[in-house]
């Protein structure tokens, strides 16, 4: 137990692959110290700080300050869920370590992870704010949102809950930035998460196709399609197997290798040979040195293309 009526838990994690902890988020939640990164995250009306560090390849050290050593522990997990720490990409690396694509930057970059959220409702906020806009603009959005809506502890802000935004008035989400289709969209996503209507555990099977039922509420909500639930499953369920075929980052990716435009049935099919692993696959394309007519971004806790707008709901 510290001072301040908190209590301390440390968590020693050996990677079981080749990892690297990644970059900060640009909205500024998930934040670099030193060598390691922290943020702040909720279990319930808890709040959790967590770190995690590097100092040696071979292992990962995690740290939560909470008012109880479950509400820590839980706060540990979720940061190992955001980092991939857990990840076994053996396999992954055995079978495309040399493919003409993504080999050269499976190669380079072993310790790549795909960066998600520790909830899923965090994601499929964000990708409501970056639907059909600029990457950079999307960032705007979210810093907004959080300075005015998110709750703070310890010096930390943490993204606006569910019930939260649901509670909002369209207007007030419109003046952040987003559209009023959107705002609204918004909401109505809010108030199906704070009222327990999604089942995620449903919607978060390792592999194996989607499944429409969990999704369902969600994609009857307007301005929410596959891209966005899609978004949710790799960035917030961590469905390695899932990649966001609508992008326009992988439209003019896919359409630079083929060298005509390309649409979201063509990416579907040339992810297809990398199943289970699309989403995985889809990181690595992001790095691979491809000629395009934009140059690639790398930002926050995704990759965009600039300043192309983002892709479809």
């Amino acid at each position: 137990m510290t001072s301040t009526g908190t209590v301390l838990v440390r968590e020693v994690v050996r990677p079981v692959w080749t990892f690297g902890l990644g970059r900060a988020s640009m909205e500024g939640l998930l934040r670099r110290r030193g060598e390691g990164l922290v943020r702040l995250t909720h279990v319930g009306a808890a709040p959790v700080v967590v770190a995690v560090a590097q100092p040696a390849p071979d292992h990962v050290v995690f740290a939560a300050r909470a008012a109880s050593e479950a509400a820590a522990r839980e706060g540990i997990a979720r940061m190992r869920h955001v980092v991939g720490v857990d990840d076994d990409l053996r396999e992954f690396h055995e079978r495309f370590r040399d493919d003409p694509v993504i080999g050269a930057a499976v190669r380079a970059y072993p310790g790549l992870r795909v960066r998600r959220t520790p909830t899923p409702w965090e994601t499929l906020a964000w990708a409501i704010t970056e639907q059909l806009i600029e990457f950079e603009r999307a960032v705007l959005i979210q810093r907004r949102m959080v300075r005015a809506l998110g709750p703070a502890w310890a010096g930390f802000r943490d993204v606006p809950p569910a019930h939260v935004v649901a509670a909002q008035a369209p207007a007030l989400l419109e003046s952040f930035g987003l559209a009023a289709k959107r705002a609204l969209a918004m909401r109505r996503a809010a108030g199906e998460v704070a009222a327990g209507r999604i089942d995620w555990r449903a919607a978060a099977p390792a592999s194996g196709p989607m499944p429409a039922a969990a999704f369902a509420r969600l994609l009857a909500i307007r301005e929410i399609g596959p891209w966005t639930v899609e978004m949710l499953a790799l960035h917030g369920l961590g469905r390695l197997d899932v990649v966001p075929a609508g992008d326009l980052g992988y439209l003019e990716l896919v359409g630079a290798l083929h060298g005509k435009r390309v649409d979201v049935p063509e990416v579907r099919e040339f992810f297809e040979p990398y199943a289970p692993y699309a989403g995985m696959a889809g990181a690595y394309l992001r790095l691979s040195r491809i000629p395009t007519r934009r140059p690639l971004r790398r930002a926050g806790t995704r990759s965009s293309m600039a300043p192309l707008p983002r892709a479809a709901a």
